[in-house]
């Protein structure tokens, strides 16, 4: 399958007749066992790979390092469609955002999260649009989704916040983007309200007390992403087995399960 059409196909898990469940995957490894659990598509956590390159989330990661991690997920999935967390995209200059772009494409991504944290949304809009021009000079409609921050950054609360977010989303639609990623909130709803509100499908993040998927589905919502939930889990998992290694050299603290982890190195091989 060629990148376009992976787009395409991307973009269709968007609007078929059941909501996007998408994983999030910090290196070649767990997309891998990402994707061979069932995922539909693959998509990257911003602070989970900033986090394994031992750096902070929030636009510090070096841009070759991210290159680099996108180009090992994309050929680490057999089928399933890539989509890169790109933060805000690591500039506000719009011709270094176009660069940008084009390498996360040619890294082998088909979708793509801009996030507009505390940024003016007239220039988050207009970093949208220069993405837009940039993935369509490259022949790629990448799915452009724009979260918005409102919630997440407690930029505005109550029917501030609500009216801020629905405004920002109808803005960044304008611009080009495919999809609205708002992070935060987990009251079905508030959920409710927003799904009713915005237009292009939209993104929540799973967060402790969050509706199952399919009950997010009727409240209007298209994508629900994993976040850092999966490099959390298996972080703390390791950690708990360092503990118990060192405290004893306990055998069973890195106890392998037969019905887990499969072989990675027939996988990669």
């Amino acid at each position: 399958m060629d990148q376009k059409t992976k787009a395409e196909a991307f973009g269709a898990l968007h609007k078929g007749p059941e909501i996007l469940i998408l994983p999030n995957a910090w290196d070649a490894a767990s997309a891998a066992i990402m994707e061979d659990a069932g995922a539909k598509a693959v998509a990257t956590s911003s602070a989970a790979v900033a986090w394994v390159h031992g750096y902070p989330d929030g636009d510090a990661l070096p841009l070759a390092k991210l290159i680099s991690t996108i180009e090992a997920v994309a050929r680490a999935v057999k089928k399933a469609p890539v989509t890169a967390d790109i933060e805000g995209g690591y500039t506000d200059d719009l011709g270094q955002l176009a660069e940008t772009i084009k390498a996360v494409i040619g890294a082998g991504a088909v979708g793509i999260n801009l996030e507009d944290g505390s940024r003016d949304p007239e220039l988050h809009a207009r970093k949208i649009a220069a993405t837009r021009k940039a993935a369509d000079a490259a022949g790629v409609p990448l799915f452009i989704n724009a979260r918005i921050d409102v919630y997440l950054k407690g930029l505005a609360e109550g029917d501030a916040a609500f009216a801020e977010t629905v405004a920002r989303a109808a803005k960044y639609s304008a611009a080009g983007a495919s999809g609205i990623f708002v992070p935060g909130p987990t009251d079905n709803e508030l959920i409710g309200r927003l799904g009713k509100a915005i237009a292009l499908p939209l993104n929540i993040m799973l967060l402790p007390k969050l509706a199952p998927a399919a009950q997010l589905q009727a409240l209007g919502v298209r994508r629900v992403s994993s976040g850092g939930g999966a490099f959390r889990a298996a972080y703390a998992r390791l950690g708990k087995g360092v503990a118990a290694y060192l405290a004893d050299g306990d055998p069973s603290a890195f106890a392998n399960d037969p019905d887990g982890l499969g072989n990675l190195n027939k996988r990669f091989g």
